[in-house]
């Protein structure tokens, strides 16, 4: 790997992370927590994990949704977002909370429809 992918993967992770601080500042300030799992810059899919308080809110889906629709407007280079709560599972896409919107059909990469908006 040379030093400009891994500046370029540096870079991307520290977009994705003020991406989460600016946009989401509740997330820390009710006792939850945002951390990057993954980044496929090639694929341009990243993985959050949501946790702390997160894991018990019932408006973490609502937050996961929000996340997914807004960071592939907002940072070109990512196509796709995976983001889980954690609860209940184990494996990295299928555990946890898969929260499901009006018009959500599937995961199959369309997000025509944002689902409803979190409440800040």
């Amino acid at each position: 790997m040379s030093t400009e992918t891994t500046d370029g993967d540096d870079d991307l992770r520290e977009r994705v992370t003020n991406f989460l601080r600016r946009n989401f500042p509740q997330i820390q300030m009710h006792g939850g927590s945002a951390a990057i799992q993954h980044i496929d810059r090639e694929s341009g899919e990243v993985s959050i994990q949501l946790g702390g308080a997160c894991s018990g809110c019932g408006i973490s889906p609502m937050t996961i949704q929000a996340i997914k629709s807004r960071m592939v407007k907002e940072i070109p280079e990512i196509t796709q977002v995976h983001a889980d709560t954690g609860m209940g599972g184990g494996s990295s896409h299928g555990g946890g909370m898969s929260p499901s919107f009006p018009g959500e059909s599937s995961d199959d990469g369309r997000e025509d429809d944002e689902g409803p908006q979190a409440p800040f």
